[in-house]
């Protein structure tokens, strides 16, 4: 645990978050542009989260342990962190993720705070059973009263609140995620190659960044790759990250004879620098919070080829900063990216417009967001107070 600074006269956040992965990024990034003029944040993280990462952007950093499966673990997760809000009194508590989410809105219940949920993705949109749909479902319906407002990072996320009928409307505030477009311009040293990967220079790159997982449909990507390959001779194909599919998507390669064609990174901190090496790159999930690559790979100046899924046309609309395609269709993947390979006008076209609307997913936006409504959350409670106080003094 960090110092305490306590400052009566900021407001006083209280994050929660278990899973780490986007979340632990886009809280990163959130905190570091809050103004600490205005706002004391206290982080109260799972084990998943790295102490050092939050050293310079959190005034306190308390780890609790904070299991992603349901169980009688979550009873001694909702008690500590009952207790630390007790302790530290925040303004505000803002669960960041679904499984922080209902931690929270139950540990939080009866406090004398303001408390934010942040889905960062209906777990029930997830391509998972349907009594597991119907079970996420029901929690979010059941603890909706037991918060104050939830965020949506995406209208597609909004409109699966309003569909499913989770809580009113009014209850709704979409703020659009965002990367960090400074640190990027910042950061200009590449030292990864093509010489590094034994990529030929002359290859056309196709890449994807994300886990291996099924969500992310790494096994439509190399599907595809084999297509694209029997078409484009120079074809060379990168997946920067890891997952549990692995070893089935490497089986995959190694049975069609791709092994001096593709290349799997594994787990990276810079995959940016991997990104650079692309000539067209992919994110053909097959659901989607939001997908923080894409305005990454707007910024790395690449035209993408993404699926057409949740809050995915949010970023992309079609033949004009991207192409959208149809999930789970690798033969239409194939014909997406041959028409980007033939025609190099067309991808420059794509990334210009990329280029320009990049500039709406920058992470300071976010935060000046978030910061509006905190302020308003705040001015709010203070007025209801005051109206109490002078209501009171009449009697």
């Amino acid at each position: 645990m960090y110092e305490e600074k306590g400052n009566k006269d900021k407001i006083k956040i209280m994050h929660v978050a278990q899973a780490a992965g986007g979340v632990d990024r886009y809280l990163r990034t959130l905190l570091k542009y809050l103004d600490k003029e205005k706002f004391e944040n206290i982080v109260v993280l799972s084990q998943n989260f790295k102490k050092d990462d939050y050293k310079d952007i959190a005034d306190t950093f308390v780890s609790i342990k904070m299991e992603r499966a349901i169980g009688k673990h979550d009873i001694e997760a909702i008690r500590q962190l009952r207790k630390l809000i007790k302790k530290y009194t925040p303004d505000i508590v803002y669960a960041h993720s679904s499984k922080a989410g209902a931690i929270a809105r139950i540990a939080n219940i009866g406090m004398k705070n303001y408390c934010i949920y942040n889905p960062h993705g209906w777990a029930f949109n997830m391509q998972v059973a349907k009594k597991k749909q119907s079970l996420y479902t029901f929690i979010e319906k059941v603890e909706a009263p037991f918060c104050n407002k939830i965020v949506c990072i995406s209208n597609a996320e909004k409109k699966s609140a309003l569909d499913k009928k989770i809580c009113s409307e009014k209850k709704l505030q979409v703020i659009f995620n965002g990367i960090d477009i400074e640190a990027y311009k910042q950061s200009n040293e590449y030292f990864i190659r093509r010489e590094n990967l034994n990529i030929p220079e002359d290859a056309f790159v196709i890449g994807m960044v994300g886990r291996i997982s099924k969500q992310k449909a790494p096994d439509i990507f190399v599907e595809a790759a084999k297509k694209i390959k029997e078409e484009i001779k120079n074809a060379y194909f990168i997946i920067v990250g890891g997952g549990d599919m692995e070893n089935e998507i490497k089986a995959y390669i190694s049975a069609h004879n791709m092994q001096n064609c593709f290349h799997i990174t594994g787990w990276v901190e810079n995959p940016m620098e991997y990104v650079k090496l692309f000539d067209v790159a992919c994110l053909l999930s097959r659901w989607e919070g939001f997908g923080l690559v894409l305005p990454e790979y707007m910024l790395a100046g690449k035209p993408i080829v993404a699926s057409k899924v949740d809050a995915i046309p949010d970023i992309i609309t079609s033949g004009e900063n991207g192409i959208l395609v149809e999930p789970d269709n690798s033969e239409e993947v194939k014909n997406e990216i041959l028409k980007l390979y033939e025609n190099k006008n067309f991808r420059k076209k794509l990334v210009m417009q990329g280029l320009t609307d990049v500039k709406k997913f920058d992470v300071k936006r976010v935060a000046a967001e978030h910061q509006r409504m905190f302020m308003d959350i705040v001015n709010a409670v203070s007025y209801t107070h005051l109206r109490a106080h002078e209501t009171l003094s009449d009697l």
